[in-house]
Formats: C-alpha cells, structure tokens, sequence
C-alpha cells in the first residue's frame, strides 16, 4: 500500500508548466514520478537530484499539481521548504533551487552545504 504525505517543497508555477510539458512528450514512460533529493558531491558538499524515475522502496510519495513526486524520507532535512522553479531567460535557463536550508551555494546553483 502506498500512503502520500503532504509535500515537504514546493513547485513554482513555471517549474510546474515545465515538468507538465516534459510528461507530455512523446516516449516519456508514465510510470516513472519526478524524483528529487541530493547526493554527495559538487563544489559546496551536496547536489540536488532532479528527473525521473521508478518509485524505490524506500522513496516517499507526495503529489504536486497532479505531478506525482518521490523523495527518499531522509533527504527531507536537506530540502524542506525548499522551492523548485524553472527559468526560461536568455541568461539561464533550467531549474533553479530556493533552499533556506543551504548555508552556501555554488554559483552554478546546483551544489550547497548546510
């Protein structure tokens, strides 16, 4: 049995219109959820983990605006109250992390310490 929890992030409006789309393209495999978290490494300690995959056991289920999200119970700590948004700009394009729980940052912005 799968239990959903309430979301310990969140997802801008942008970000939300661009996961949308990716779903939506032709191949994508609609039993994969969107995966976030970390892992080690990166120039400041951590790196955040975005994409899709297939739900492990030991992942976390939680749904935002219909898009079905996975997270791993312990990477919490690192993420709560994180958001996740998508800019499109000419300058940057790609996802862009807000964590108030980063102490620092890389200048890429995918890479952070606590």
């Amino acid at each position: 049995m799968e239990t959903m929890v309430s979301s310990p992030i969140k997802l801008s409006q942008n970000a939300v219109a661009e996961f949308r789309r990716l779903m939506n393209e032709a191949g994508f495999d609609s039993a994969h959820y969107l995966r976030i978290g970390v892992k080690g490494g990166g120039c400041s300690g951590l790196s955040y983990v975005l994409g899709f995959d297939a739900k492990e056991e030991d992942d976390e289920i939680f749904e935002i605006e219909g898009i079905p999200v996975v997270m791993k119970n312990a990477h919490g700590i690192y993420l709560f109250g994180m958001e996740v948004d998508y800019s499109d700009g000419l300058n940057a394009r790609g996802f862009v992390f807000k964590n108030p729980n980063a102490s620092s940052s890389c200048g890429c912005g995918s890479s952070f310490a606590v």
